[in-house]
């Protein structure tokens, strides 16, 4: 990692990567308890998309103890803050603040006190990292060791989704040139971290597919338009098709979740519907699937005479990681966590609105190992039983706040130099 020198060439000494190892070994020794603490009063208190009122302001309150001047955002949920100088490149570090409509099942003094809301995908562990490091970085900056800003951007309502476009629309990442985020992984033990080169998760879309027709007697199809027969053509024949109009690597894919038509045996009903997902690794197909499945729709409605219409609700784009941001994550993680902390991480089809910044400007998502070494238990996210091995907030501060500064001394800006073939964990 790049030593931490301090800008302008001022009297501060310069810090290699063992002096930024004691580093944060001192402030995690100091605040380490603290954010624990901190972490388990947002689990305590869960808020779901657009209502993260306390947790926006308990962030407010412990940035603005540290010297630190976060911006709401107008909704009145989520804030971004500045850290450092504005001359020099910029890097943003994201946490997503909400939580899910899920009850807490699990038996700790920290259980949500809410009911039917948990954080049960992580998101107070995220948002206590981001925190974390920005308070480290803010000590940087203050001894004249930060070249550039960090952003740091807390954003409401990734689950919803929506949020993220949020933060775009009132500047969040206006002047940044990378943007990085942490994603609990509870098939990872603590210590290590997950990368992919590449789109690590999918873009997910909502469908609703609704069929008119006459209607009549299952005695006389001939004479009427068989509707249940036609909107089982479209449920078995659209995807087939959908996924032959683009690059099988896309891993373009339309699964239907809810099929509906009719109420008694001996009468053709007059409509029907179905409703699914669009899921999505490639950005280019994901663009183009609204149209491809409108037109496809209408051929295999016509075939069968009935009408057809269709709703594309946009959800969220597929996470594609530049490959040098990647490269500065694991020369982070080697440098804080270890030469053996980065493992490859598989592609997920479930989706993230961390994508969206990713359309605009090049970075990275990385997953962090939340589960203890050596654990037996079966966590996953989005359940009422997840939780966290809390040693992975430590973890988390130290590889954000490492990365953060990597991509800051680099010294290029994104696309002055591609890493070397290999470089990057595939």
């Amino acid at each position: 990692m790049p030593g931490l020198e301090p800008s302008g060439g001022g009297p501060v000494a310069a810090l290699g990567g063992e002096q930024l190892q004691l580093q944060l070994d001192s402030f995690l020794a100091r605040h380490e308890d603290a954010l624990k603490l901190f972490r388990r009063d947002l689990h305590m208190h869960p808020e779901l998309g657009y209502a993260e009122h306390r947790t926006t302001q308990r962030i407010v309150e412990r940035l603005t103890e540290a010297g630190l001047r976060p911006q709401v955002l107008p909704r009145g949920t989520g804030l971004f803050c500045d850290i450092g100088p504005e001359d020099g490149p910029t890097v943003a570090l994201r946490a997503d603040i909400d939580a899910l409509p899920l009850q807490d099942e699990k038996d700790v003094p920290y259980k949500s006190t809410v009911p039917g809301v948990a954080h049960a995908c992580g998101h107070d562990v995220h948002t206590t990292m981001v925190l974390g490091a920005g308070l480290f970085l803010a000590q940087q900056a203050a001894a004249g060791l930060l070249p550039g800003r960090v952003r740091l951007l807390f954003q409401p309502a990734e689950e919803t989704p929506g949020g993220a476009l949020d933060v775009m629309a009132a500047g969040g990442i206006c002047g940044v040139d990378r943007a990085f985020a942490l994603h609990c992984d509870p098939r990872i033990e603590v210590g290590q971290l997950g990368l992919r080169t590449g789109p690590i998760t999918a873009a997910c879309d909502k469908v609703y597919v609704k069929v008119t027709g006459p209607g009549g007697h299952t005695a006389r199809p001939h004479l009427t338009a068989d509707l249940v027969y036609a909107l089982a053509k479209i449920v078995t024949e659209l995807p087939a098709a959908l996924s032959r109009r683009v690059d099988p690597r896309s891993s373009l894919s339309l699964v239907w979740g809810r099929v509906s038509a009719g109420s008694v045996a001996n009468a053709i009903p007059d409509d029907g519907i179905a409703e699914g997902t669009v899921r999505c690794l490639d950005d280019e197909a994901w663009h183009r699937a609204p149209e491809m499945m409108k037109s496809l729709l209408q051929s295999v409605a016509a075939a069968y005479d009935v009408e057809a219409s269709l709703e594309y609700v946009r959800g969220v784009p597929p996470t594609v990681n530049e490959a040098t941001s990647v490269q500065m994550f694991r020369d982070a993680s080697a440098q804080v966590l270890g030469e053996e902390a980065a493992v490859p991480t598989p592609q997920s089809l479930g989706g993230e609105d961390f994508g969206w910044y990713l359309e605009s400007i090049p970075g990275a998502l990385a997953r962090l190992g939340v589960r203890e070494p050596g654990s037996s238990g079966e966590y996953d996210l989005h359940r009422g039983d997840f939780d966290v091995d809390e040693s992975c907030i430590a973890a988390g501060v130290r590889v954000l706040a490492a990365t953060a500064l990597t991509a800051l001394w680099d010294g290029n800006r994104p696309g002055d130099q591609e890493p070397m073939e290999g470089a990057a964990i595939a």
